[in-house]
This record gives structure tokens, C-alpha cells and sequence, in this order.
């Protein structure tokens, strides 16, 4: 039998990162995950990792550290399905590879998911964006303005944003940025003229080096996407709503995602090229923006709106209004 290292070898490094070319960071979440996993049945088997065998790993063990995850580290649902979607795909393999653990890996994969509420999804109306860009032409620095405004045109993910060298930036036409995504999948996105003149000027552009990250730190380190996110709340804190109330702390990198996506929707552009432009896999996640814009759907409400009533249709008297017959009905 194989030790549960050997397993994790071939687990990560073959078939996360080779036969289902997952992006680093999707490795590390399973990483994550498997680490917890490791250390607590380490604890509760008392037995250093090193030592743990593959019939250690059984699914009252990962029933044990759903629990746990929730009641010792306070962990949300979302989170917990989370850790139970990388424990799943884990079992698949090790089911599919080792046949001794089939019967423990088919309960694991019955394990059900918690039922959550979908969490809210946050966008900028168009008078907040208005104002940011205003305040960032007056006060922000070039590197600030360029970033936010190629979140807000692209719709890419921060991750996308941090990987992007200088040679994935077309700048003379057709002006395009390559952006690589999930599933280890490359997409072009247009670029406004005016976010390609903001590029332009950044100091990594005019140096020419196309393998050169495209936004640096003050250090002229590449900027990572913790970074990233740093970034777009100090320069977003202290945004407030329309509706007066202060919302800048809340707002991250993919609000500017999900603002990019309402936008494209209320102007008419159809559902698939939003997937495409997104990069999502599946069009149900793309559709899920139509149900988060009211604009959207007062626009649909006006275009079928009630048939008004015909002045020419004749009245409705009823059989009761018929003198003839009820003067025969009385006859009989």
C-alpha cells in the first residue's frame, strides 16, 4: 500500500497541477485544506503525520473535521462546503488509484453540503464610480489610477491582475490586455483608449521589458494580490453610496468584477459574450446578474407592459339583461 505522502505526491503534483491544470492558487486552497485535514487526524489518531496510514483516513475522520472546523475554528458554512469540495475531489483520486479505499471514499462523496444563502453581490452605481475616478485624477498616483481603471474595464480577477506583464498589454492597436485565468485559460479583453494612455505612462511600460510585471510595488516588487487589495481599499475608503451610507470598507477588487458585469448587462450586451468576457465556465454564473440589478428589471417590466382595454369592444350585459327571454322563462 502506499503511504498517504506518496499519495499527496502524485495527488498534487500530477493530477491537480498536470491532468487538471489548476492555477497556483487553486492549488494552494487545496493545500490548505489538506493540511488541516492532516493535523487533525494526526491528533486524534495520536500519531505523528509521518506515521499516518491511508485506512487512517476514514469518512467518520472527515465527518469529525467538518464538525470541528465549525464548532473549534467558527467557520461558516460557505467555508465548510469549501473544505468538503477539496475532501471530495481528494477521495475521488484516492478512490480512483487505491480501490481498498472506494468503500470510505463513496462515503465521504455522500456527505451532503449546508445548505447557505448566497452571499450578497456588491457593484458601484455609476455616480460612485464617477467620483472615485474623479478623486483618483486629482489625488490618486498613476499606478492607482491605471489599476482601478483596468479592474473597472476588464472585469478581471485580482489574481488575473497580479500575473500580467508588460508583453500581455497591446497598446498600439488593437488595444487589448491577455488575461490568464482559471483552468489555466487564456482571454483577450478590449481596453478603452483611455485606460491604454493610463498604461502608457506607467514606468514598467516605458522600460520595454515585456516579461516585466505590470503594476510594482514602491519597492518595484510585482505587486501580489493581497496587495492589490490594499490598494483598492485605501482608495476606496471613504466612498459613500447614494444613499448616504458608507461603504468603502466593504468594497475589494471583484466588486469592481461585479460592477464591470452589471454594466455590460444593462447595456444590452447578450449573456455569453459576458461569459466569455468574464471568463466564466458556466453561464448560470453569469446569469445570476440579472437578478441583482433593478435597472434590468424595470427595463424588461416597460417593454411588455398591459394591454390596454379596446374603447370598441361591446359591453358585457349578462343573460339578466335579456328582456325576450326572461319574459319566456316566465311564460313557462
Amino acid at each position: 500500500m502506499s503511504t498517504v505522502g506518496q499519495v499527496l505526491f502524485s495527488f498534487f503534483e500530477d493530477y491537480l497541477k498536470v491532468q487538471k491544470g489548476l492555477r497556483p492558487g487553486s492549488v494552494r486552497s487545496y493545500r490548505d485544506t489538506i493540511k488541516l485535514f492532516l493535523a487533525f487526524v494526526s491528533h486524534a489518531r495520536r500519531k505523528p503525520v509521518t506515521r499516518l496510514s491511508l485506512t487512517d483516513l476514514s469518512s467518520q475522520r472527515v465527518l469529525e473535521f467538518l464538525q470541528m472546523i465549525e464548532v473549534q475554528r467558527h467557520n461558516k458554512p460557505q467555508t465548510r462546503n469549501q473544505r468538503l469540495a477539496a475532501l471530495h475531489t481528494f477521495y475521488r483520486f484516492v478512490a480512483l488509484h487505491h480501490c481498498e479505499m472506494l468503500a470510505e471514499a463513496e462515503r465521504v462523496e455522500a456527505i451532503p453540503n449546508k445548505r447557505t444563502s448566497p452571499a450578497p453581490t456588491r457593484y458601484l452605481e455609476h455616480d460612485e464610480i464617477d467620483r472615485l475616478f474623479r478623486t483618483l485624477a486629482s489625488q490618486g498616483t498613476l499606478r492607482d489610477q491605471a489599476l482601478l481603471m483596468l479592474l473597472y474595464n476588464t472585469g478581471a480577477r485580482v489574481q488575473e491582475i497580479a500575473d500580467l506583464r508588460v508583453g500581455d498589454v497591446d497598446l498600439e492597436g488593437p488595444l487589448r490586455v491577455r488575461l490568464h485565468g482559471k483552468g489555466d485559460k487564456w482571454r483577450g479583453c478590449p481596453i478603452w483608449p483611455e485606460t491604454a494612455a493610463l498604461l502608457k505612462e506607467l514606468d514598467t511600460v516605458q522600460g520595454g521589458d515585456a516579461k516585466a510585471a505590470l503594476f510594482v510595488s514602491s519597492r518595484r516588487q510585482p505587486l501580489t494580490r493581497f496587495g492589490i487589495y490594499k490598494l483598492v481599499r485605501r482608495n476606496t475608503q471613504n466612498l459613500v453610496r447614494s444613499d448616504g451610507h458608507d461603504q468603502g470598507r466593504n468594497i475589494s477588487p471583484h466588486v469592481f468584477r461585479h460592477t464591470t458585469a452589471v454594466r455590460l448587462l444593462e447595456s444590452g450586451v447578450e449573456t455569453n459574450v459576458i461569459r466569455a468576457w468574464l471568463g466564466h465556465v458556466s453561464l448560470d454564473t453569469t446569469n445570476r446578474y440579472a437578478e441583482i440589478t433593478m435597472r434590468t428589471k424595470q427595463a424588461a417590466l416597460a417593454a411588455c407592459m398591459p394591454p390596454t382595454a379596446s374603447a370598441a369592444s361591446p359591453p358585457r350585459d349578462g343573460w339578466h339583461q335579456d328582456k325576450d327571454l326572461m319574459k319566456w322563462l316566465q311564460s313557462l
